[in-house]
């Protein structure tokens, strides 16, 4: 399994537009074949970021996910509509037995 962290933040007066792309991107991202889960919430320290956090079935369904046309459309609203560069990090996960 593949986990996707990421954050961006908004520019003064554009955290509507800014959230508004994130939730059509995620909501797109999780109708894609290998996406496990995909969410985006507003950060608690900052509310003028998001967090992202998508789990993937493995590096091919990510990389696919990465050639949508969705990723070239939440990269645009990012240069409109944050004010500094976003962060994203992939992870190799390995699913351990419950805890406790």
């Amino acid at each position: 399994m593949i986990i996707v962290t990421g954050s961006v933040t908004a520019k003064p007066g554009s955290f509507e537009a800014l959230l508004e792309a994130s939730l059509a991107h995620v909501h797109r991202s999780r109708t894609e074949d290998g996406c496990i889960s995909h969410a985006v919430r507003i950060d608690s320290e900052d509310p003028m970021k998001l967090v992202f956090f998508e789990e993937w079935r493995d590096m091919a369904a990510l990389q696919a996910h990465f050639t949508t046309p969705g990723i070239a459309e939440l990269l645009a609203a990012f240069r409109e509509h944050s004010c500094a560069s976003e962060k994203i990090t992939a992870y190799e996960a390995t699913k351990l037995p419950p805890l406790g």
